[in-house]
């Protein structure tokens, strides 16, 4: 359960999960004198997410461990939970609790200080083949991200056990990310979940937010006007590379976010709001 990176989801995604995942990384370039300013950046303003035009591919792992226990691996590092219904201590400080309502049908929560994070749905093919997943992430602003997906099966295993790689992705809520300046040489990077202030000199600066992970910085490159290249690390370890670029138009933000050892990488398409 990551679903989409930049804090859109942090749990799955910084499970890159946030919440699912993040382009190859690019050398760095130096920021050539006489820039436009950010003040004068094309990438502030508020940004809504095109559902038709972005994908949003994931992957999860649930490797039996014999009797009702299980390692689960939503892109974190596993998790080994007894899947029983009751909370148990997760990544990150969370505890994640794993409900079977029955053998086709799992019940997945996640929490941290006593508010409930996520609630997925998990329920399994008559075949077996393909699970669907109906996702919901609870932000602290009382609002809701509900996503549809649905994954196939790849590898052995039985039952939910298998690696999970998604076939089909349904974002059923609006999105916004909001751009902002941020001290004069650097912009805001804002969503529900977190706020990524970064500047343009490729140094790291915390992340803020009520979902940010511990330990999760952000840096910045500026390759041209139009385009940047933005680094996730947690505790200094690289989790994610997104790909920011403004169409010359100005009416398309493309974020094309890739995670280390992920094939696939996540391509979100914005319009202004």
């Amino acid at each position: 359960m990551h679903k989409i990176a930049i804090g859109v989801l942090p749990w799955r995604a910084m499970e890159v999960s946030i919440f699912k995942r993040m382009v190859t990384i690019l050398p760095a370039f130096c920021l050539a004198t006489g820039m436009a300013r950010a003040t004068e950046s094309p990438f502030i303003g508020e940004w809504k997410l095109d559902p038709s035009k972005t994908r949003l591919p994931d992957e999860m792992k649930v490797a039996s461990e014999g009797g009702n226990k299980y390692a689960f691996d939503f892109g974190a590092g596993a998790e080994q939970i007894v899947v029983d219904g009751t909370d148990q201590q997760g990544n990150d400080g969370t505890l994640l609790s794993v409900n079977p309502k029955a053998p086709d049908n799992w019940i997945v929560e996640r929490k941290k200080d006593g508010r409930l994070l996520i609630k997925a749905t998990w329920k399994l093919s008559k075949d077996g083949r393909t699970l669907t997943d109906y996702f919901r992430g609870f932000e602290s602003d009382g609002s809701t991200l509900s996503m549809d997906y649905v994954y196939r099966r790849t590898g052995g295993g039985s039952g939910f056990a298998a690696d999970w790689q998604s076939i089909k992705e349904t974002m059923n809520s609006p999105y916004l990310i909001e751009v902002k300046e941020f001290q004069s040489d650097g912009l805001s990077l804002i969503t529900p979940a977190q706020t990524k202030n970064v500047k343009f000199d490729g140094k790291d600066y915390p992340s803020e937010g009520p979902n940010a992970r511990r330990g999760a910085s952000a840096s910045v490159l500026r390759l041209d006007e139009r385009a940047l290249v933005l680094t996730d690390k947690i505790d200094g370890k690289v989790i994610d590379t997104e790909a920011i670029g403004v169409s010359p138009n100005l009416k398309t933000l493309t974020i094309t976010v890739q995670i280390p050892g992920r094939e696939k990488p996540n391509v979100m398409v914005f319009k202004p709001k």
